[in-house]
């Protein structure tokens, strides 16, 4: 299914090597599961389990699906002034960031392109630091960008040593629940260190699904305990790196190295809201002119949802036309949306054309194909407000 394709390609961050590939502390159980392993971002990670990719997104969308991402990059990064360090490279508040919340940000570059996003967390057991989890294509170059960039007395110390699992969906909070019973009364882009059955973990409730779950940060000798501790109660399924990609689809979700990289602004991708009133004001961070200006003025082009009339999928790299057969953009994620019952994507157009309702057309196999730009998501998202 078109919806899949960008999951089973290595990730852009890189050029494909012959190295081995990485394995996850939950490999083996994967594999038990009887997984269908495929290289991502250098990972050998699983893409589906026999009941297949379709089941694992409704699955998730009706119940709860446990998901590996530990792959996805941890670190600290520890000193006095960490947050206002951190905010000279992105254009986040941190500095009024209080323990135990979280923000989502971005990583730029000079001309205001999007180097990585990545989650940044206040700890509420440790004032020296923040917690952040980046994208696992990125995380070396990420990690040694932000460590060059911060200057003396800050250290960034990587978390090689910890596996990530998350839990999504409307069961996720019950589920959660059985096994660490103080997640419940978790809101929604918060963390906090929990006991989850029994081993010490730091829990956020947040995840890329558009549903209620979270995320959970353990010790990777523990990891393959605490995966099947969670997936002992029968309302939990594994899910794989599939469904995961169609249901950021649905939920409107930018992939990175695909919706965002570093020739795509905050404005350009949908994402103003990322940049908080004072740093409109003060700026202060990379490509900030640029950025600012577009918020004034607006971009050239915007990120879109795109409904495709028929059933044919539109993948990436697909061209948009006018209606009169012109260029406009090109699509970026597309394929079938389960919950949607029908193709979707989304794309960047120009911004004469990013408007809701305006009727285009997708090439597909050199054949215009009607569609229209649609607002985002296309599943509504079910994030627990506390």
């Amino acid at each position: 299914m078109a919806a899949f394709a960008a999951i089973v390609q290595p990730m852009s961050g890189g050029p494909v090597t012959d190295n081995p590939l990485k394995r996850t502390p939950l490999h083996a159980l994967h594999v038990e599961l009887g997984a269908k392993m495929v290289p991502f971002a250098g990972y050998d990670m699983p893409v589906q389990y026999p009941t297949g990719i379709l089941k694992e997104h409704v699955h998730t969308r009706m119940a709860a699906g446990l998901f590996d991402v530990s792959h996805m990059g941890q670190g600290w990064l520890i000193g006095t002034g960490a947050d206002a360090a951190l905010e000279r490279l992105v254009p986040g508040e941190l500095r009024e960031l209080t323990p135990g919340r979280i923000r989502y940000t971005l990583l730029l570059n000079d001309a205001g392109g999007i180097l990585d996003d990545l989650m940044v967390t206040r700890p509420v057991d440790r004032a020296d630091r923040l917690f952040l989890v980046v994208n696992a294509a990125c995380k070396d170059q990420d990690f040694a960008h932000i460590a060059a960039a911060v200057g003396h007395g800050l250290r960034v110390e990587r978390l090689e040593d910890r596996a990530l699992l998350a839990l999504q969906g409307p069961g996720a909070a019950l589920a959660m629940a059985r096994v660490a019973p103080e997640a419940a009364a978790m809101g929604f882009m918060t963390a906090r260190p929990l006991s989850v059955a029994g081993f010490a973990c730091l829990v956020s409730r947040s995840g890329y699904t558009g549903e209620d779950g979270y995320e959970i940060s353990v010790p990777a000798g523990d990891a393959d305990a605490l995966a099947r501790a969670l997936l002992a109660d029968p309302t939990v399924k594994p899910i794989g790196l599939g469904a995961r990609d169609s249901l950021r689809l649905e939920a409107g979700l930018c992939l990175y190295g695909h919706d965002i990289d570093t020739t795509t602004t905050p404005i350009e991708a949908g994402l103003a809201w990322t940049i908080g009133k004072r740093r409109r004001a003060e700026g202060g961070f990379p490509g900030a002119e640029r950025i600012l200006a577009e918020l004034k003025a607006g971009p050239k082009r915007r990120r879109v949802g795109i409904l495709p009339e028929g059933r044919a999928p539109a993948r990436e790299h697909t061209q948009i036309t006018d209606a009169n057969g012109s260029p406009i953009g090109e699509v970026t994620s597309g394929g079938f949306g389960p919950t949607a019952n029908g193709p979707i994507a989304m794309g960047y157009v120009a911004a004469s054309a990013a408007a809701v309702g305006t009727k285009v057309n997708l090439v597909v196999r050199d054949q215009p194909r009607p569609a229209r730009i649609v607002a985002m998501p296309f599943v509504p998202h079910r994030y627990h407000k506390a």
